[in-house]
């Protein structure tokens, strides 16, 4: 049975004793405070336009560990010859708006409401949410946002306008994130795309345990410029 939680209390049942595969939680609101402390958990929101808010923790894990990362050879000739130039939080809202544009696999209709965009950008102003933008000839072209607790990215949404965009995007984020020794991207979900760039499925229980101790070893806020 789903817990439905309350707009004035944050809290979260236990993660580690979570449904694999359906909502922990359901209800609550998308404060700056409760989204931090729920990611904190491992846990985050993921919902349509006419459903309340509700709260996961999948079982297993997708995640790319950044020293793991795997390149194929077109993609490197793109990264040394498309003419892509990729920068770090200066276009924020812009790319969860195009991120809103374009449905999530499996997921239909809206699922990145305004209500979560509304969230994430306070998040962004706090110094939590942050996003990698692609730019080709000085237009915004891909890009893609997340949230980063201690030494851990979660990966949110990405979006490309031009082939290959957001692909850069992702490329120079685990880069980045390896050059500041990032533990690991949470990728959320399994999907084929994430599993070439060198993703794996993790059991919850380890990247539950991979997060608490990057939270307590790096601190709760971590810049990635």
């Amino acid at each position: 049975m789903i817990v439905w939680l309350d707009e004035k209390e944050i809290w979260f049942p236990d993660p580690y004793s979570a449904p694999k595969d359906f909502p922990l939680a359901a209800g609550g609101d998308l404060s700056p405070e409760r989204l931090i402390f729920a990611y904190s958990l491992g846990i985050f929101p993921w919902y349509s336009e006419k459903e309340p808010i509700l709260w996961w923790s999948p079982d297993p894990r997708m995640v790319l560990f950044p020293e793991e990362l795997k390149v194929s050879r077109s993609l490197k000739k793109v990264l040394k010859n498309k003419g892509f130039e990729v920068k770090f939080n200066t276009n924020f809202e812009e790319v969860i708006k195009n991120c809103a544009s374009v449905p999530r696999p499996g997921q239909k209709g809206i699922w990145l409401t305004d209500e979560m965009i509304e969230a994430y950008i306070k998040l962004h102003k706090l110094g939590f949410a942050h996003s990698v933008e692609t730019y080709l000839d000085g237009k915004l072209v891909g890009g893609l946002y997340g949230v980063a607790l201690g030494g851990v990215f979660f990966g949110e949404s990405m979006f490309h306008l031009v082939s290959d965009a957001s692909k850069v995007a992702f490329v120079h984020l685990v880069e980045k994130l390896k050059s500041l020794n990032f533990d690991v991207i949470d990728c959320q979900q399994s999907t084929p795309h994430m599993a070439r760039f060198g993703a794996r499925e993790i059991p919850r229980k380890k990247f539950l345990d991979i997060l608490k101790k990057s939270i307590k070893e790096k601190g709760l806020k971590t810049l990635i410029l």
